[in-house]
């Protein structure tokens, strides 16, 4: 599925403090910790746990969130297919990130091993 140009502006203007209870109780359900959570976060965008919880507390946009963040050199590795969307096939950056994010999530409540989702190679 192509990702249309609205599409893409809904998730430039969402925000991470609104989409991260969502996060936490997907993995949370599946046996995962806030702590496996936030190392994912940590490991894709650069961010450490002061700095995640100051970004709910600022009630930043997608958008905001990811152009402070420092994406992983090896975040292109991640690849598949999340809420409909090839990431691979993805042209807006921006969605590409966010749908990063969500496949990591993905991975973590699916039980994958942290090594496998953080992408050692």
């Amino acid at each position: 599925m192509k990702a249309s140009p609205e599409h893409n502006e809904r998730m430039a203007k969402m925000t991470f403090a609104s989409v991260y209870p969502h996060y936490i109780t997907k993995v949370e359900k599946k046996g995962r910790t806030i702590e496996e959570l936030h190392q994912v976060i940590t490991w894709l965008t650069g961010f450490n746990e002061e700095q995640i919880a100051q970004l709910i507390v600022e009630k930043v946009t997608f958008k905001t969130f990811f152009e402070r963040a420092h994406l992983h050199p090896n975040a292109h590795l991640i690849k598949g297919v999340i809420c409909g969307y090839r990431i691979e096939e993805l042209e807006n950056e921006l969605t590409k990130n966010v749908r990063y994010l969500d496949k990591l999530v993905d991975e973590l409540a699916k039980g994958r091993k942290m090594e496998k989702i953080l992408r050692s190679v």
